[in-house]
């Protein structure tokens, strides 16, 4: 069976993959179950070299497959703030729910129409020999007035999708993970991966 490492720390993200790549014969581990220990640093612009540079650093350590992402918020009337620093604004042990309260109140008074927002994700790939691949997909919506929801985590529970009336927190996993930027990532990942993987 081919090992997948996924460069994350993140339990819920670890999950979603698995989800999403249950139907190949692959054992899919996180970075520290593989003994990488370190975060690599996100030093690049964008979250498609971020997902890049973290994809080789833990690849230089093991030569399996590995595959990271890089996501986060744009809002549109926030010159698409918190964009790639979405997991460190306001400070990364800053809660979640603090960080909501905090983009609903600077979005005071901006109407419906110009609350448009996007989930962004870049998921990368090195495979063994090295070859690297990247996408990009968008889960597109509005800034909610007010939290909602229990699903999810980090922004989900201000994300509207209007088409869904509702917050990307308030789906189940399963509605997500087939309309989510991560997951569309992740499947237009796999199915770069498909041959190596069959």
């Amino acid at each position: 069976m081919k090992k997948i490492v996924f460069a994350t720390g993140n339990q819920n993200k670890l999950k979603e993959i698995r989800e999403i790549m249950q139907d190949f014969d692959v054992e899919i581990v996180s970075m520290k179950e593989a003994g990488f220990y370190a975060d690599p640093e996100e030093t690049g612009t964008s979250f498609e070299e971020n997902s890049l540079i973290k994809a080789r650093a833990v690849w230089e350590l093991c030569h399996h497959i590995v595959l990271a992402d890089d996501s986060g918020l744009e809002i549109d009337a926030l010159n698409k703030e918190p964009g790639i620093y979405s997991a460190r604004y306001l400070g990364r042990d800053t809660p979640y729910v603090e960080k909501n309260r905090i983009l609903i109140e600077r979005l005071s008074g901006v109407p419906d129409e110009q609350r448009t927002a996007r989930f962004v994700c870049a998921a990368a790939a090195v495979l063994e020999d090295g070859t690297e691949y990247v996408v990009r997909e968008t889960m597109e919506g509005r800034i909610a007035y007010e939290q909602a929801g229990e699903n999810g985590f980090g922004y989900d529970p201000i994300f509207f999708l209007p088409e869904y009336g509702c917050t990307s927190a308030e789906l189940t996993p399963e509605e997500k993970n087939r309309i989510s930027h991560r997951g569309k990532a992740l499947r237009a990942l796999k199915e770069k991966l498909a041959g190596h993987l069959a």
